[in-house]
């Protein structure tokens, strides 16, 4: 009897577990990276399956993220603001390098340019691991340089990875290219892991999706759970022509720089396109959420974008690196079957560290532990009640850093925050600020903050408590040696 006993406990125990698991739902995050607001409903892509996302679940009109990557992924990760963990701008793929350029004023603020390690926080596919979920990475990561235990993402809670390193952008995306990994030729951003396609005219986008469908055949054949973030490596430069797509574009009149960002767009697309098919094919669609989303407002320099600067991404102000609407705002489409409301538009404003909340709530982890104080809040009510509006919730940017040579529009040691329907803009450099009101100036051209001074004076105010709170890193004056402070 003492034998059979705990094996009677051990087989109940495992049945317990299982149909805990069958009553939880899959959870897929596409990502695209550098994707614009207004490219997904651009009406020069062909974007028929994110079309068909928004019409099938709830589309948010206000959602925000970083000014670049690593920020917005690493709040994706922790739930929490980048002010408040600290990794402020694309970490480098070279260990314990600042990827900031270099500044005549500024000496480099204090920020953690090697990426968030995973002994400061829990993330939230450690907690969907543990949860019994099969916890899948495929594409970019770029969470951390190289060489650093956060670039990995076996340890930030991944059971598996496919091509998830410390590069924040690919070598190439062309098969014949090897993504990179051509002799002689390999740098940090050759992608990793795709050898299968080496050699073959399978675009890097494809590659990524191929994979991913591959991955999710065993957890659905044993009725396990699923996560899968599925971060695509496009719409990020280098802009290479997605060939399957490419011709359509030039014939259509766009400039060729244009095409081949049409290209890329509508190769993720397409890629969302097949998981959704798969997802039907193997009658787990309703049973599966799907959150799509981009890391930061769409690239306008040029010439990677055209021949003229910060126009990619009207009626928003600017592009990535910015502060401004149009490096900040991003699509966001979230599909959950039989919960959140088909075909409706959520205009509550929401940002990248809510995706942790959110998710635990979706896949019904209530009472969790985590070592960090989340940011984030949980999106489920707005996609129950799209109309539902909380204009007390307070938003903050913080980019404390030099993205690129020279200075452009609200890029370069800016900070942010929101309040309702205005936005306040600090320039860290002289202390200027900016008002604007959203609700009637989303292409932020209006400036208030002289005729509004009392609104301007309460959003200053907050926004240095919260800095203050969080011991946000600023950046220091060469000349004085003193750190910036929010006047």
């Amino acid at each position: 009897m003492k034998k059979i006993v705990p094996i009677l406990w051990f087989v109940l125990v495992a049945f317990n577990l299982i149909a805990q698991n069958t009553s939880k739902p899959n959870i897929i995050t596409f990502i695209v990276d550098d994707m614009g607001w207004t490219d997904a409903f651009n009406p020069n892509y062909h974007t028929p399956n994110m079309a068909k996302l928004a019409k099938q679940g709830v589309k948010f009109s206000q959602a925000y993220a970083t000014p670049v990557c690593t920020p917005t992924r690493t709040s994706f990760l922790s739930g929490m603001n980048a002010a408040h963990h600290g990794v402020t701008n694309w970490t480098s793929p070279v260990k314990d390098k600042n990827s900031d350029a270099d500044d005549q004023q500024f000496s480099p603020s204090p920020w953690k340019i090697n990426g968030l390690s995973p002994n400061e926080y829990t993330s939230y596919p450690q907690l969907l691991k543990q949860a019994g979920y099969l916890t899948i990475h495929d594409g970019k990561a770029h969470w951390g340089v190289a060489g650093t235990p956060q670039a990995n993402p076996y340890n930030v809670g991944f059971q598996v990875n496919i091509s998830g390193h410390a590069a924040g952008h690919p070598q190439s995306y062309y098969g014949k290219d090897n993504y990179g990994n051509l002799p002689g030729k390999v740098s940090l951003q050759a992608v990793p892991d795709l050898e299968e396609y080496h050699g073959s005219s399978v675009f890097l986008t494809e590659a990524l999706t191929l994979e991913a469908l591959k991955t999710l055949d065993t957890p659905i054949q044993n009725k396990q759970p699923f996560y899968l973030n599925l971060a695509h490596y496009g719409v990020h430069t280098p802009i290479q022509s997605d060939d399957r797509f490419f011709q359509k574009y030039l014939a259509a009149g766009l400039d060729s720089a244009e095409a081949k960002y049409a290209s890329l767009v509508e190769g993720v697309d397409k890629s969302l396109g097949d998981i959704m098919n798969y997802l039907d094919e193997k009658k787990v669609a309703g049973n599966t959420i799907i959150l799509f989303m981009s890391d930061n407002g769409g690239l306008s320099l040029a010439p990677a974008r055209g021949k003229k600067a910060h126009v990619q991404n009207l009626p928003l102000r600017a592009g990535k690196g910015s502060v401004y609407e149009g490096g900040i705002r991003i699509p966001v489409m979230v599909k959950w079957p039989g919960v959140a409301k088909v075909n409706q538009v959520a205009n509550q404003y929401v940002m990248a560290e809510d995706l942790f909340p959110t998710i635990l709530e979706m896949a019904k982890l209530s009472r969790v532990k985590t070592l960090q104080t989340l940011d984030g809040q949980s999106m489920v009510p707005y996609l129950k009640n799209p109309s539902l509006k909380n204009e007390n919730r307070i938003l903050v940017w913080h980019y404390p850093n030099k993205w690129i040579e020279q200075d452009g529009p609200g890029i370069n040691y800016k900070s942010a925050i929101r309040r309702g329907d205005y936005k306040l803009v600090y320039d860290l450099r002289t202390g200027q600020k900016e008002l604007y009101n959203l609700s009637q100036d989303m292409a932020e051209q209006f400036d208030l903050a002289s005729k509004l001074p009392e609104q301007c004076l309460q959003l200053t105010q907050l926004l240095k408590s919260y800095m203050m709170k969080h011991h946000a890193p600023m950046p220091v004056d060469k000349k004085t040696g003193k750190v910036v402070e929010i006047h």
